[in-house]
C-alpha cells in the first residue's frame, strides 16, 4: 500500500505510529522503560539486519556462479576471465528476467517505497520487498551496471517498520519509528559492507540528519551489531584490497588538486543519475528498454568487462595499478592507460544511467567509487612524469572518497566507507578528509546553481 492510499484510509489500516499512539491513549502499560525498548530494539533490528545482509551477500554470490561462473572477491573483482558471450548472455537474460518482475510489481502490486519514503512514514510491504531486494541482486550479480547496496538498506528498512508494528508494547514511542526505520535500514548497508561506521552515518547523515544522543547511540549500535552477524556469514576482509605502503606527506598536494576536480565529477554523475530517477520508465515500455540497455552493456563489457556489476571491477583495477605497469619508460604505455581509464569512466557513467533510465533499481555509490578510483588513477598517470608520483592505490582511493562525497552530498559517510571497506591507517584521514571537503564544496556550489535554474 503506498502513502497516498493509507492517507486516504487511516481507518481501515492505521500506521505503525497511529499503532502505538492509539495503544498509549488506550492506557496499554509499555512492558519495558523507554531507554531499554530502545536498546532492545537496537540489538534485534542490529542482528535481523546482519542475517539479511549476509543472506544477500550469498545470494549474490550464488547468482554470479549459475550466470557467470565465478564468484567475485576482491582478488577477483569482475568477470575477467568469463567467456565475453557468457558475459553478454548473463546480463541480457538477468535484465529480461528483471525486467519482468517489476513490470508486475510496479503495475499489479502494492508499490514498493524508497527508504527515505519508508522514514517518512510510508509501509513497505513485506513480500513485494523481499522480490525487489532480490531482483536487484539478481541484477548486479549477472552484470548490469548498477550498486546493490540499495537492496541491503531497503531490506533493513521494511525490517525496521515490522519490528514497530509488532514490538510497539515494548515500550516504544510513536516518535521512534522514524529512527528504527532509518537505523535499520543503515545497519543492512554496514552488514553487507562490513562497515559500522558507514551504516551509522548513513542513518544519522543520509536519513535523519539528526546527530542527537539517542540518534547516534541507536544507529551505532544497530550497525555494529549487524556488521558482527554479516561479517560472521561472508566474511570481515576488505571489501576492496590495498597496499599497505605508508602515505607520503606529498598526498596532501594530490588531494589539493583532486578534490575540486572529484567534484565537478560527482556534480555531473550526481545529476545525471537525477535526471535518469526523474525520467524513469514505469510502465511496460521496461520491458523492452531494460533488456535493450542491458544487452548494451553486455556488449561493452565484451571489451571492457570492468564496467560490469556495481563498480568494484574498475575500482579494485584502478587500486591495483603498479608502479611498473605506468612506468614513464614504458612510453606510449602510459597515454594508453590514460585513455583506458578514461573509457572506463565514461562507459561505468553511461551504462549506469541508462540502466536507472530502463526501470532497474539499485544505487549509485558504488559506482560513484569506480568513477572515483579512474579519476584518481588517471590523474596519478597524467602527473607520474613530472614529479614523484604517490602510489597510484592511494590516488585511486583519494578520488573515490571525494567523488563518492560530491555525487552522494553526504561527505562524513563517504570518508568513513572508502577508510572501512579498504582497511585503510589512521594517517589516510588527513588526505581523504581534504579531498572530501573540497569535492563538498565545490559540487555543492554546482548543485546549487542548478537549482537555482529550475
Amino acid at each position: 500500500m503506498d502513502v497516498t492510499t493509507a492517507e486516504r484510509t487511516p481507518a481501515l489500516t492505521p500506521g505503525p505510529g497511529q499503532i502505538a499512539a492509539q495503544a498509549q491513549a488506550a492506557g496499554a502499560r509499555p512492558l519495558l522503560p523507554h531507554g531499554w525498548a530502545l536498546a532492545l530494539s537496537a540489538l534485534v533490528l542490529g542482528a535481523l539486519a546482519g542475517v539479511s545482509s549476509g543472506l544477500l551477500s550469498l545470494f549474490l554470490d550464488l547468482v554470479e556462479q549459475v550466470f557467470l561462473g565465478f564468484v567475485e572477491n576482491s582478488a577477483l573483482p569482475g568477470p575477467f576471465g568469463v567467456p565475453p558471450l557468457r558475459r553478454l548472455l548473463s546480463v541480457l537474460v538477468a535484465g529480461a528476467i528483471a525486467a519482468l518482475i517489476w513490470c508486475l510489481l510496479r503495475n499489479k502490486c502494492a508499490r514498493v517505497p524508497s527508504v527515505a519514503q519508508a522514514v517518512k512514514g510510508a509501509w513497505m510491504p513485506v513480500w513485494q520487498t523481499v522480490v525487489h531486494v532480490l531482483t536487484q541482486i539478481l541484477l548486479v550479480a549477472a552484470g548490469a551496471s548498477i550498486g546493490r547496496e540499495v537492496a541491503p538498506r531497503e531490506a533493513g528498512a521494511m525490517l525496521g517498520g515490522v519490528w514497530f508494528r509488532l514490538a510497539h508494547r515494548l515500550g516504544l514511542r510513536p516518535s521512534d519509528r522514524r529512527l528504527l526505520v532509518a537505523a535499520t535500514a543503515g545497519a543492512g548497508f554496514a552488514g553487507i559492507y562490513i562497515s559500522p561506521l558507514t551504516g551509522a552515518l548513513f542513518g544519522v547523515e543520509v536519513l535523519l540528519g539528526s546527530m542527537d544522543l539517542t540518534t547516534v547511540a541507536v544507529c551505532l549500535g544497530m550497525s555494529s551489531v549487524a556488521t558482527l552477524v554479516g561479517g560472521s556469514i561472508k566474511g570481515f576482509e576488505a571489501y576492496y584490497a590495498v597496499s599497505s605502503q605508508p602515505f607520503p606527506l606529498r598526498v596532501m598536494l594530490f588531494a589539493l588538486v583532486t578534490g575540486p576536480l572529484a567534484g565537478f565529477v560527482g556534480a555531473a554523475f550526481r545529476r545525471m543519475t537525477s535526471w535518469a530517477e526523474s525520467h524513469q520508465t514505469t510502465g511496460r515500455a521496461i520491458l523492452w528498454q531494460l533488456p535493450a540497455v542491458a544487452g548494451l552493456t553486455g556488449l561493452i563489457a565484451i571489451l571492457l568487462p570492468e564496467v560490469m556489476g556495481n563498480g568494484r571491477a574498475l575500482a579494485q583495477t584502478a587500486m591495483g595499478l603498479s608502479a611498473e605497469a605506468a612506468s614513464p619508460q614504458t612510453g606510449s604505455r602510459l597515454w594508453l592507460l590514460i585513455a583506458t581509464f578514461l573509457a572506463f569512466g565514461l562507459w561505468k557513467a553511461i551504462c549506469t544511467v541508462l540502466t536507472i533510465r530502463a526501470g532497474a533499481s539499485g544505487g549509485t555509490l558504488t559506482p560513484s567509487i569506480a568513477l572515483g578510483s579512474a579519476l584518481g588513477a588517471i590523474l596519478a598517470l597524467i602527473a607520474s612524469p613530472l614529479a614523484p608520483v604517490i602510489p597510484f592505490w592511494q590516488a585511486a582511493v583519494i578520488g573515490a572518497a571525494a567523488t563518492l562525497a560530491a555525487s552522494q552530498q553526504a561527505p562524513l559517510m563517504a570518508l568513513f566507507m572508502l577508510f572501512e571497506v579498504c582497511h585503510l591507517p589512521a594517517p589516510a584521514l588527513m588526505p581523504l578528509a581534504l579531498a572530501v571537503a573540497l569535492s563538498t564544496a565545490v559540487s555543492r556550489g554546482i548543485l546549487s546553481r542548478f537549482q537555482a535554474r529550475a
